[in-house]
């Protein structure tokens, strides 16, 4: 009886030290890693435009809306007080030495806007420009969903250096398309909620969507195109293919 239980016990040890040891030498494709988790935060931020880019781009944003409050609804002083805003952080970039590329594009956006709305001599018209530049990336991203060469994937193959040989993957091609999906249903909902308060020139309440429309909406776009995107990358990493 000695005899056979040691056979089973050896059998046993092999399996359990075998089933320990097999997610450290093949990754878990279900399973990511502290690190693989900031790599692909990283792509992902860049791809889609980075914190500095939604900061600065809302800050004016909140100092118009402020200043328009406090002064009693007068649109000068409130275009005067978010471009001072939006002067404060370009210096604030220069001083760092920080890139400048979104912050002088979110600038010149608020210039248009201020010179809009100056020349309407309507308030809400500061926030026009902003619904037409969601309109284009909307219409942008669904168009490139149709023609099959959605954005997400060739912001993604940019970053990553993969260029277009994402197209090649069936995988990556179903989740790029369903990734910016989200994106389109981001830049439409901020539409669907700011042309009826715009249509009603409702400044107050446009700018407050506009903010929560703004960071908030942005980080759920982000983090559902990375719980879409993340599970098919570290598929690609272990080796699993379909």
């Amino acid at each position: 009886m000695n005899g056979h239980a040691k056979p089973d016990e050896g059998d046993d040890t092999p399996a359990a030290t075998s089933a320990d040891s097999g997610p450290a030498s093949v990754p878990d494709p279900e399973f990511e890693t502290p690190e693989e988790v900031r790599q692909e935060a990283i792509l992902l931020e860049r791809a889609l435009g980075g914190w500095r880019g939604i900061i600065d781009s809302g800050a004016p944003t909140v100092v118009f809306i402020v200043a328009y409050l406090v002064t009693g609804s007068q649109l000068r002083m409130s275009l005067i007080s978010a471009i001072v805003a939006g002067v404060v952080i370009v210096g604030w970039r220069l001083i760092r030495r920080q890139p400048l590329q979104q912050v002088a594009a979110g600038f010149i956006g608020l210039l248009i806007a201020a010179w809009f709305s100056s020349r309407t001599g309507k308030a809400e018209d500061v926030f026009l420009p902003g619904m037409l530049l969601n309109l284009g990336y909307g219409t942008a991203f669904l168009v490139s969903i149709l023609v099959r060469w959605p954005l997400l994937g060739i912001a993604m193959g940019y970053f990553t250096g993969e260029g277009t040989s994402w197209r090649q993957d069936p995988a990556l091609r179903r989740v790029y398309a369903a990734s910016s999906w989200i994106w389109v249903g981001v830049f439409g909902l901020r539409l669907v909620v700011q042309v009826p308060l715009y249509l009603a020139g409702a400044v107050a309440p446009l700018g407050v969507a506009k903010v929560i429309l703004g960071w908030p909406l942005y980080l759920a776009g982000a983090y559902a195109t990375y719980r879409v995107l993340a599970p098919v990358y570290r598929a690609k990493r272990s080796g699993v293919t379909e």
